[in-house]
């Protein structure tokens, strides 16, 4: 009921205001024209009146008031007589409001129907904190593990064929019997969920996956549960569960820059209406990653509308990061740069640069890699980026003389003038 309410209540308010505007444009149409000379006679006479009246109150005096009277007098008398009886005002053209009507139509029209494609009828106005509120009670009351399983495996209940599947059940059917008389098989365990998981077993695969970890006990790491987040994720058909949340703060307990498990708790905040959430997340994510990474497609394409809802206009995706295990640019390499045409030099450095930057900034590297990197960035012109990565060495290598003595000999040679120790 309230849909039909306030969607009544908008287009009554979209008719009101095309009434008034097609009131006043009936009125144009209707407009008497008036003759020019009586109205500049009307204004000439009220100039008059008004020096009369200020005479009287003393605002002027007589020689002022009759230099006043004589210049109005001389304006009347220089009417230009062919401005006599001419109109002025009248009826606006006949082709000026019919494209006046049109727009009003139009621009009716047109409110009401961007209002049911992208407003929300039936949806009051809602703060913020409520928004939360709402999303925090949606994420609370989600469906379980089970239940997401359950619901993907009605929906899509035949299994993926591929070439060797007719090969591989009977051996995974071999392996689950062996498993049976072998309970602490850690490698068993470990290559069962993967081949159950390559058969679309997926709660199968979860099961021998839990048992993997539990008899790693202490000593498995975060590959395994990060191994078992995706499988979690994976069975339900993409939705995050609250066990798999569960795995994601686990995850992230021991290891907060792990990819897999802030990748879905981005989906998990966007699935349970926290998009702000998911863009921090996400953003977080995408400088973390190798360009080359299975999500980055996915996150790049979401992150400038994920950051024009949270508030972030001037957000501006970054560059696509290098692939994982790109080369650093070394001394051949730069040398050989040199010889290519601008355009190619510049994106074959960019792209050594972008790998080895994010992987510094990540785990560190040795001297001689800062090196490289100050010089790629004065062969790409970015001195003020280079200056900034000096000083950073300048900070890592600040306590090891020969290592500080390198870069500042890199800095030297790339025309660098900072001065520092």
């Amino acid at each position: 009921m309230s849909f039909f309410v306030q969607s009544a209540g908008f287009f009554v308010i979209a008719l009101l205001v095309g009434v008034i505007l097609l009131r006043a444009m009936s009125r144009a149409g209707q407009a008497a024209a008036a003759d020019g000379t009586e109205r500049a006679m009307r204004v000439y006479r009220d100039q008059i009146t008004e020096i009369e009246h200020d005479l009287a109150r003393g605002t002027i005096d007589e020689g002022e008031a009759e230099r006043l009277r004589l210049e109005v007098s001389r304006r009347i008398l220089e009417l230009d007589k062919s401005d006599r009886g001419r109109p002025v005002g009248g009826p606006a053209p006949k082709a000026m409001r019919a494209i006046a009507f049109a727009t009003i139509l139009v621009a009716v029209a047109g409110g009401g129907l961007l209002y049911l494609s992208v407003g929300a009828p039936g949806y009051s106005d809602m703060p913020l904190l409520e928004r939360h509120a709402e999303a925090a009670e949606i994420r609370r009351t989600r469906a379980r593990q089970a239940e997401m399983e359950a619901e993907f495996a009605a929906a899509f209940p035949e299994p993926e064929d591929f070439p060797g599947r007719s090969e591989l059940e009977p051996m995974v059917e071999q392996l689950r019997e062996a498993l049976v008389s072998r309970p602490l098989d850690v490698t068993g365990f470990s290559l069962l969920a993967q081949n159950e998981a390559r058969l679309g077993n997926y709660r199968a695969a979860i099961e021998a996956q839990v048992q993997v970890i539990e008899l790693r006990g202490d000593a498995a790491g975060v590959e395994d549960y990060a191994y078992l987040l995706d499988l979690m994720v994976i069975a339900t058909g993409g939705f995050v569960s609250p066990e798999a949340e569960s795995i994601i703060e686990q995850i992230l307990q021991r290891d907060t820059t792990n990819n897999i498990a802030l990748y879905y708790s981005g989906r998990m905040y966007a699935q349970t209406g926290r998009p702000d959430m998911t863009f921090r997340v996400w953003r977080r994510l995408h400088d973390l990653s190798p360009g080359d990474a299975p999500w980055m497609p996915e996150i790049r394409a979401a992150l400038p509308e994920l950051a024009r809802i949270s508030g972030e206009p001037r957000y501006q995706l970054p560059p696509r990061p290098a692939p994982a295990g790109a080369r650093g640019p070394d001394d051949i390499d730069l040398e050989a740069a040199q010889q290519m045409p601008p355009e190619e030099r510049a994106q074959m450095i960019e792209e050594m640069v972008g790998g080895l930057s994010a992987r510094l900034a990540n785990d560190g590297g040795t001297a001689e890699e800062w090196a490289q990197l100050i010089r790629a960035l004065t062969v790409l012109e970015r001195d003020e980026q280079a200056v900034a990565i000096l000083q950073e060495a300048r900070t890592v290598f600040a306590a090891r003389a020969e290592d500080l003595a390198l870069i500042n000999s890199a800095a030297e040679e790339a025309g660098l003038s900072v001065s520092g120790p």
